[in-house]
């Protein structure tokens, strides 16, 4: 009889090891794909949120920007001193980065304009 109740236990045991082992599994892989808040996002939403993920070259440091591909101590200072950029375009015409090095960054930057509010007043 002992030797039952041992082994009935030693089962439990196992069991509630293996439901504790696989909740924690699930819960590691996240939520169901469709049921993502990225889903439901409008195309103005998920293209506001692309660039906020993009590095503003008129406002990053040198640190970020020697991040980018292609971009070293030199191109960084040249972007931080030709400063500030109507489009991200401005790298190329203004030549601050060669077309090779931009293509390599395009996808990566972006060149974000003051608010109105923010901008400095006219010297008088």
């Amino acid at each position: 009889m002992k030797s039952i109740c041992r082994n009935l236990a030693v089962s439990v045991l196992a069991l509630v090891f293996a439901v504790s082992l696989s909740s924690v599994i699930v819960a590691a892989q996240g939520p169901e794909p469709g049921s993502k808040p990225e889903a439901m996002a409008t195309p103005a939403q998920m293209a506001k949120a692309a660039a906020t993920d993009k590095l503003d070259i008129n406002t990053a440091t040198k640190d970020q920007l020697q991040e980018l591909p292609g971009i070293g101590d030199t191109y960084s200072q040249k972007i931080i001193d030709g400063r500030p950029y109507r489009t991200k375009l401005d790298l190329v015409h203004k030549k601050i980065i060669p077309q090779a090095t931009y293509d390599k960054v395009k996808d990566l930057i972006i060149a974000k304009q003051p608010k109105a509010g923010m901008m400095a007043p006219a010297p008088k």
